[in-house]
Parts: C-alpha cells; sequence; structure tokens
C-alpha cells in the first residue's frame, strides 16, 4: 500500500449491526475512496437496507463482503439520456424484426447469471459472485429487482437488471449477445422510468461509456436526499401491456436532447 494513503479504521459489520453514516466512507485521498463497511449479512432485507440509504455491495469471490457509498456518485437521469442517432437506428432495425421482444422479469436469474459471465475490459473475473446472485434473485422475488430482457427468436439475448425501491432506481449491471444489445435495454429502462417520473438512475461509478450515454457526476449528499425522496413514493409499474416495443419504446416520439449525434 503506498504511503501516500492514509487508511482509516474500517467498521466491520455483525449480523445485527447498522450500517454507518455513508459520510464514514473513505474518502478521495484513501487507497479505496467509497469503502464503507465490510461484513455483515447480504440477502435481501440487507440489501433493502441499504439501498436505502445509498450503499451498494460490490467485492469479488474470495473477499469478505465489501459495503461501499462512493462520492461524488455517477447518475443518469433519463431526461438527458443520449439517444445517438446510431442508437435510434439500431432500435429501429431490431423492432422491425419480427422474432424480437422486450421482456421485464421474465428471466431475472438468467439475466444476473449473464452478466457475471460477460467480459468486461480491465476486469479479470466478476464481482457478481454466487453469493451476489443469490441475494439479488431473492430481493427480486421480493419486488425489488428487475430486469429488463432483450429477445430473439426465443433467446435471451441481451439484458439488464436494477434495484427499485419507490421510485429510486438504482441500475447494477448489463449484458449482450448482439450489437448494441445492452443498450437497447438500457434504452427500455430510460422510457419505463420516464413514464414513472423516476428522476435518476444510480449508475454508481464513473466510466467514459455512461457518461458518452449522459450520465454525470452527482455529490453523494444530493444523490442521498433524492433518494430518501424517491424511496417515499409508491412503487413503479413494470408491467407491460404486450410484447411489442412500442409500449415502452415509442419509435416515432424517441427524441434526444443532443439531436445532432
Amino acid at each position: 500500500m503506498s504511503a501516500d494513503h492514509h487508511t482509516p479504521p474500517l467498521a466491520w459489520l455483525q449480523a445485527d449491526d447498522a450500517f454507518p453514516p455513508v459520510d464514514h466512507a473513505w474518502g478521495p485521498d484513501t487507497i479505496h475512496p467509497g469503502l464503507l463497511a465490510a461484513g455483515g449479512v447480504l440477502d435481501s432485507a440487507h440489501l433493502q437496507q441499504a439501498y436505502r440509504r445509498g450503499i451498494f455491495p460490490w467485492f469479488s469471490e474470495g473477499s469478505p463482503i465489501l459495503w461501499w457509498s462512493t462520492d461524488p456518485r455517477m447518475v443518469l437521469q433519463p431526461a438527458q439520456f443520449r439517444l445517438h442517432r446510431s442508437l435510434k437506428q439500431a432500435i429501429r432495425k431490431f423492432a422491425q424484426q419480427a422474432d424480437c421482444e422486450l421482456r421485464i422479469d421474465s428471466d431475472f436469474a438468467a439475466v444476473i447469471a449473464a452478466c457475471s459471465q460477460q467480459p468486461r475490459e480491465g476486469q479479470d473475473g466478476t464481482w457478481i459472485v454466487d453469493d451476489i446472485q443469490a441475494a439479488y434473485t431473492q430481493l427480486h422475488r421480493d419486488g425489488y429487482a428487475h430486469s429488463v430482457e432483450v429477445w430473439q427468436g426465443g433467446r435471451l439475448v441481451a439484458g439488464l437488471y436494477c434495484v427499485a425501491i419507490g421510485r429510486a432506481v438504482f441500475g447494477e449491471s448489463m449484458f449482450t449477445t448482439i450489437p448494441n444489445g445492452s443498450k437497447i435495454a438500457l434504452a427500455a429502462l430510460v422510457q419505463i422510468c420516464k413514464r414513472e417520473q423516476v428522476p435518476m438512475i444510480d449508475c454508481q461509478q464513473n466510466t467514459g461509456h455512461l457518461a458518452f450515454m449522459g450520465a454525470a457526476e452527482m455529490p453523494r449528499s444530493q444523490f442521498v436526499a433524492s433518494v430518501e425522496a424517491q424511496i417515499a413514493l409508491p412503487p413503479m409499474c413494470w408491467e407491460l401491456a404486450s410484447g411489442d416495443w412500442t409500449d415502452i419504446i415509442p419509435l416515432s416520439e424517441m427524441t434526444s436532447p443532443h439531436p445532432d449525434e
């Protein structure tokens, strides 16, 4: 460990311990900015408690459970989603195919499993370990985790999963086996959030890809205040009237604040 990094004590949680306040998370001058606590229990109930406070788990195989609350927080405001021209064309082309379907919560377990196997640049292995998959699948059964799925020819070819409490939405991971598949799933999630008047989708950490799609950083204090307001609202509706793409992505109405892109 570099001598330039100050490492404060880390809270180690027992089964019934409450999460520390998020402002106790390690700061930018530490080796792991945003790390809040380790240990505790990874199940649906504790995930609900964590997300309500702006906290999420992230750890690798063989590591203890690690809980994070990054500052700043990367968020995507649906109104700022950059529906680039190439993505519009990809959505239109895919939606015109007779064997394509958009589904919600059709096979959550398959989506999170596929996300765990998606190769990612700069990553060796996955943080979506078996314990994560089991906990989020339980969270899904309890009604707080959802999958947005792209199907073609009766096969799941792309998708994403997220957490939703009230009108607070937390994006987790996505995968694709076809060009632009995960972007199509994200566009669908954005449309759902627009319909349900969700002000932001949590993206957790800053990446160039997210910034390209319109996400931006927000101070953690502002993020947590927004989460507190949104979780108090009635739950979102995740149902589709049918498998028709125009239920959730009205092709004639797809607009972008960046029309030249």
